[in-house]
């Protein structure tokens, strides 16, 4: 039998989607993360934007052009909004929401809507089996900040963290060259007291590369950056949520910091890591965005001169308080993402300028067209020609830019 876990947004889903996939293995499946024939799908969803949502429920035609005859199971936080717009679907037999996904592959027989109540507890998952090179570990779910944006708290719940001694047991029982450690909101961790801090603290002599997901501005200090370069094994890469660069658009957005507190913390990192990669989302066109706000964002984009932004438009979630407001017109975020699209690019060339001649480490993860690609610790997307790099850990030279990162040479050992 040949099943196929299809993951839509963030990493957190992945993490979900790898402890599917290993569930699915053990029981004599062979698994696919890819889009393609099969007899049974699990569809892990999105909820974040419409757009998110919208292509989460396109996947039924997809899946029944490919297989007409299959099972599908919808599972996340698309069908955890909206669970009927999934049954309406042709060939979908099951859907699952954001709670007791570990429970899915015990109902494979059963049919309709299966949504489990919300919870406090960190539900402890089937131990990864990923498809891919780095290992993503889930070590807290749920948010309590309902930034007046976002419809994830709505959906996920309160924020809840995993066991240390737990983290370290996958771990080693993975034992990965990377693992990435992902939540909802992974800067709130806190286990019985336990916080983000403490859990590296606990993993600090281990030889994986330890990487961290997106973080909040609270949780950047001098005494978490020590510890951080106090892991054996860190990679200096720091997803930072902005949002925007406007203290004004901050503030209508709940989000607890300024515009110039978020610069004092890049520049905190880099006094503890000077080639710290430092990437960010941006929302575009937020209801309170004014034009001189939206330059603000452009100018604190150059001053922090990230490795590279996700800028995305808003989109309007029913639920949340930013619902509530009025929208900006399609032409103007249209216009204002360009732009923030064209300093991307400019942001990437610029990191990769200041990487060149510099020595770095890189896990090796895929061929393509001729060359062997991965990332650095400080995630800079490399590219080499060479044989057998494959999932392999090789310290080059950043020589220049290519396609989308840097081309390299390898350094003889």
């Amino acid at each position: 039998m040949k099943a196929v876990v299809f993951t839509l947004g963030c990493k957190v889903n992945e993490c979900e989607s790898d402890s599917l996939i290993a569930g699915l293995t053990a029981r004599g499946y062979e698994v696919s993360d890819k889009l393609e024939p099969a007899d049974l799908y699990i569809v892990n969803t999105c909820a974040v934007t419409q757009e998110a949502e919208k292509k989460s429920r396109q996947m039924a035609s997809r899946i029944r052009k490919l297989s007409p005859n299959a099972k599908i199971i919808f599972t996340g936080c698309a069908t955890e909004k909206s669970p009927q717009s999934f049954l309406e679907k042709d060939n979908t037999f099951l859907v699952t929401g954001t709670f007791s996904k570990g429970k899915i592959l015990d109902m494979l027989d059963s049919v309709g809507e299966r949504l489990s109540p919300a919870t406090d507890t960190f539900e402890e998952l089937d131990t990864i089996k990923s498809l891919r090179s780095r290992a993503y570990i889930k070590v807290q779910d749920g948010c309590d900040n309902f930034c007046s944006y976002c419809i994830i708290p709505h959906l996920r719940g309160r924020s809840r963290s995993r066991a240390p001694e737990k983290v370290m047991e996958e771990i080693i029982k993975v034992s990965p060259k990377e693992v990435v450690l992902n939540g909802i909101n992974l800067s709130a961790y806190n286990y019985n007291g336990i916080k983000l801090q403490g859990l590296l603290e606990s993993l600090k002599d281990l030889d994986t590369r330890i990487r961290l997901g997106s973080l909040e501005v609270g949780v950047i200090t001098d005494e978490f950056l020590s510890t951080c370069k106090s892991l054996k094994n860190f990679a200096p890469h720091f997803h930072l949520s902005l949002q925007s660069g406007s203290s004004k658009v901050l503030a209508s957005m709940n989000r607890h910091y300024t515009a110039k507190e978020y610069k004092e913390k890049v520049d905190l990192i880099r006094k503890y890591f000077a080639d710290a990669g430092i990437t960010t989302d941006i929302i575009v066109g937020f209801p309170t965005e004014e034009e001189e706000n939206f330059l603000e964002t452009i100018e604190l984009v150059k001053a922090v001169e990230f490795s590279d932004i996700h800028p995305f438009p808003f989109s309007a979630r029913s639920g949340t308080e930013a619902f509530k407001m009025k929208d900006l017109s399609a032409d103007v975020k249209k216009q204002r993402l360009k732009k923030l699209l064209q300093l991307k690019a400019e942001c990437k060339a610029s990191f990769v300028e200041k990487m060149k001649g510099k020595t770095l480490e890189v896990l090796f993860e895929q061929q393509k067209d001729g060359y062997f690609e991965g990332y650095t610790q400080n995630y800079l997307r490399v590219y080499l020609k060479g044989e057998n790099l494959s999932h392999k850990v090789k310290k080059v030279e950043i020589i220049g830019a290519h396609l989308d990162g840097a081309i390299a040479k390898l350094i003889e050992e």
